[in-house]
């Protein structure tokens, strides 16, 4: 009896080792597989967009980040040098103040003394060139939005072209290996010229919001720059 248990031991781990040697490798996939089942014609193009979609959009944001910025003091500055009749003081401030609303403002002054109608189209007139600053390259941003899908739907319609060529050449059958790199293709591309549209996308209208709080604010301070204009006379 031991000796059939002793016998019986080296049978059981040997079929253990069986069953661990049949059992099936789990396969990953890389982004660079991705990137070369895509095609490198139709990746690198992808690629290019989606870096030139980011550096577009930490640019702007941080220029538009810091043109937002206006010191709380400085119309309460403005405006005590104006009703003091210390117009050079004023135009001095505004030159050594950064931002937009600086820049704004000091137009206004140079142009006191003329009718409001004229200081208010000077300083409106500053503020349209800073929000075209602003407005810099977010046109590249949404052609890229738009651009990327397509070269995406692009590179899916040669994938699929490469499977329909394999099916015509093939003689005798058509192996699933001779479809996939063709189907593979078609997906990936297609995947990646979404993802990096949608986000383009985003990032486009995030910025357009943010400008918009920009003109609101510009508005906001021509009126109270005009205002403060026409207190003395009252």
């Amino acid at each position: 009896m031991l000796l059939n248990l002793l016998l019986q031991i080296p049978t059981s781990e040997s079929g253990l080792t069986t069953t661990e040697e049949a059992a099936p490798i789990e396969q990953t996939l890389s982004i660079i597989d991705l990137i070369i089942g895509g095609g490198w014609y139709i990746m690198i193009p992808l690629g290019i967009l989606s870096v030139i979609a980011i550096y577009i959009f930490i640019e702007r944001f941080l220029a538009i980040q810091k043109a937002s910025k206006e010191d709380p003091q400085f119309m309460n500055q403005i405006r005590d040098f104006i009703h003091d009749g210390k117009i050079d003081a004023a135009n001095h401030l505004c030159k050594q103040t950064e931002g937009t609303f600086p820049r704004m403002i000091e137009k206004g002054v140079k142009r006191i003394g003329k009718p409001l109608g004229d200081i208010g189209a000077a300083v409106e007139n500053v503020a349209k060139l800073e929000v075209y600053k602003l407005e810099e390259s977010l046109s590249t941003l949404a052609t890229i939005a738009g651009a990327a899908p397509m070269i995406g739907f692009l590179g899916t319609v040669i994938g699929m072209i490469v499977v329909f060529h394999e099916m015509r050449i093939a003689d005798s059958g058509i192996e699933i290996e001779q479809l996939s790199g063709g189907i593979m293709q078609a997906m990936v591309t297609t995947v990646a010229g979404l993802v990096i549209g949608i986000i383009a996308y985003i990032a486009y209208n995030v910025l357009v919001a943010r400008v918009e709080k920009v003109v609101y604010k510009m508005e906001a301070t021509t009126i109270e720059f005009m205002d403060l204009l026409q207190e003395p006379a009252e």
